[in-house]
């Protein structure tokens, strides 16, 4: 399997991620927020921080993977006030 296949696995693997949680938040609250906005932002900023965790898993540049962990802490924050 060549690069592209290689993106495709991570899409999944990272959709099933998004399902997981989604399921565990229901869990959690008994339903999920009716907010559609809400539910946006949340899975807008949980897609950009798998997208970080796969850049920094990869990265071998010590300048990009602390800006990989400030933007992460950044996202965490976002996930936080949300």
């Amino acid at each position: 399997m060549g690069d592209a296949g290689e993106g495709l696995v991570d899409a999944e693997d990272r959709y099933q991620q998004m399902l997981a949680e989604r399921e565990q938040e229901k869990e959690r609250h008994g339903v999920v927020p009716q907010d559609p906005e809400k539910m946006r932002k949340l899975q807008s900023i949980r897609l950009a921080r798998a997208e970080l965790e796969r850049q920094q898993a990869v990265t071998e540049s010590a300048i990009r993977k602390e800006q990989i962990k400030q933007a992460l802490a950044d996202l965490d924050r976002r996930l936080a006030e949300l």
